[in-house]
């Protein structure tokens, strides 16, 4: 079991299409530089989700929650349990007898384990209650393999959880992100409110930095290859650090690095560029981009520049740093991310971000975090009452994410300051769990960070493929096949730990097992999508 042991077809109906793009292009600028406003977070905003209270409407009342058994709920996300779990577990717990009757079972998962072990508990159809998932983690694969609900299927076992227990999700969050992560007619997560546009780029120690003399080096880097007089000075210098730890899915190859669009799922291949205006699938290797970051990779593993168990690492470039011995991790950027990493890693004040790529807009960012009922939950309806008060209920979010008040920060209005209590339960998930707008701001954080979300989005390069998600449904057994191959040739390639002339291994393997037929059907898929724009 996976709780501690404390421890269709695709068919895209031209409406949700233009309903999808009229608010996704409102707030982030297509391939012309066209921007308009507002952006779809302005919706979002801290005035219109914040400071609004649906969650009045959206949950039960005090004698109607009453009248509900009480249940308990498994929340299963990755990241490192931290020591206060059960304490804040109480906490979330006493907090919900009033609101909906039910206790959470907190389970976090390693991001290290947490491919492995959800793909058992999904095939051994263990009981869970609400599962994160994500484009880029399988999410189209796993929708195949019957492991989430259909969330807005009126016809559903359960009928539309949506409607009937998410009123609060639906005039909270802007209809972009529901629309974009549909498969078929439905929705089988709800996305997290949060930044849609998305961006690569390392962060790094400052005071580190400053020590060496680096810091103005620093500044001016824009490429990969302007790292590597940095690197070797760190590794000179500071011999007892890693200069840049990488792992598998977080590295130059990432998605949000090398600007592949997946089309929906980041584990199935066959990809078009975010940032290209051609619409012709291909497996990424067909992408100079593909093979020119192997071979920098390779080159900085070799100098020493990479932890040597890049390929197997468990720990997230987030956790890494908290060993202290860690100079610079690649990540997905976003305003003040290299603050909410400081904070979770008890670095306040000494990590700094570095953009490197442009910012776009694809399918895979509206579905890019989200929170799934599984087929396997015994109470969906109870559930899904539980994450529309994680998208409306400021104190239950707060609660969640940032702990307890007086015990993990002290607060002065929504800025909050670390404590020695902090540590204890630093999980660094706000952007999985629910609307970050109704986040509390560290005080390293910038006072304005919500408003600095909103002008990330605009501006940005949106995907030819905007709003189009593969139904992996018609090759699902060549899609299992392949993400087997991938998890075994992956890894050691896109952090450098093998020799890139591996890929053409990879690729024959692959071709061998049915990479024809799935990049033929997403293309077959991809054109209906686009002649209906």
């Amino acid at each position: 079991m996976l709780r501690k042991s404390k421890t269709g077809k695709m068919y895209f109906s031209l409406l949700a299409v233009v309903l999808m793009l009229s608010v996704v292009l409102a707030g982030c600028g297509g391939n012309d530089n066209k921007k308009a406003d507002p952006s779809p977070s302005a919706s979002a905003s801290p005035s219109a989700s914040a400071e609004s209270s649906p969650s009045a409407s959206a949950e039960p009342s005090q004698s109607a929650a009453a009248d509900l058994p009480e249940v308990t709920l498994s929340i299963t996300f990755p990241g490192t349990a931290p020591k206060d779990e059960q304490k804040i577990e109480e906490a979330v717990n006493a907090y919900l007898k009033d609101k909906i009757n039910a206790k959470i079972d907190i389970n976090m998962i390693d991001w290290g384990q947490w491919d492995n072990k959800i793909n058992l508990a999904i095939a051994g159809r263990e009981k869970m209650d609400i599962l994160f998932t994500a484009a880029w983690n399988g999410h189209s694969n796993n929708v195949a393999k019957q492991a989430f609900l259909a969330i807005n299927d009126p016809k559903g076992p359960k009928g539309n959880l949506l409607e009937q227990y998410g009123k609060g999700i639906l005039e909270t969050l802007p209809p972009a992100y529901l629309e974009g992560a549909k498969i078929g007619q439905f929705n089988y997560g709800v996305p997290a409110n949060k930044e849609l546009a998305e961006q690569g780029g390392v962060i790094y120690r400052t005071d580190i930095a400053d020590e060496l003399g680096l810091t103005a080096q620093l500044d001016a880097v824009k490429t990969i290859a302007d790292l590597e007089p940095i690197l070797a000075v760190v590794k000179e210098k500071k011999p007892e650090l890693i200069p840049l730890y990488m792992k598998d899915g977080e590295n130059f190859n990432a998605h949000y690095f090398a600007k592949y669009d997946h089309l929906g799922d980041g584990s199935i291949e066959g990809v078009i560029m975010k940032t290209g205006s051609e619409t012709t699938v291909k497996p990424r290797y067909d992408f100079p981009i593909y093979k020119e970051t192997l071979n920098i990779t390779r080159d900085f593993f070799k100098k020493g520049y990479i932890n040597r168990d890049a390929a197997t690492a468990q720990l997230s470039p987030q956790d890494a740093f908290k060993a202290g011995n860690v100079f610079m991790g690649v990540f997905p950027l976003k305003p003040g991310k290299d603050a909410e990493v400081a904070n979770a890693a008890g670095l306040q004040g000494k990590l700094k971000q570095i953009p490197m790529t442009d910012r776009t807009t694809s399918t895979g960012e509206t579905a890019g975090s989200m929170l799934g009922i599984t087929t396997t939950s015994p109470n969906p309806e109870r559930a899904m009452m539980f994450i529309n008060l994680l998208h409306t209920d400021k104190e239950l979010n707060n609660l969640m994410n940032f702990g307890i008040e007086g015990d993990h920060y002290t607060r002065s209005g929504d800025i909050i300051t670390p404590t020695a209590g902090t540590p204890n339960y630093a999980i660094g998930a706000a952007w999985m769990l629910g609307n970050q707008f109704l986040n509390y701001v560290w005080n390293n954080e910038a006072p304005d960070k919500w408003e600095q979300f909103k002008a990330f989005n605009e501006g940005a390069i949106n995907s030819k493929a905007l709003g189009f998600t593969f139904n992996a449904e018609s090759v699902k057994t060549q899609v299992a096949t392949m993400s087997n191959i991938r998890k075994e040739f992956d890894p050691g390639l896109d952090t450098g730990s093998v020799d890139p002339a591996k890929a053409d291994d990879l690729l024959k393997k692959l071709k061998a097992n049915g990479l024809d037929d799935v990049i033929a059907e997403k293309q077959k898929q991809l054109d209906a999508f686009l002649a209906t724009k």
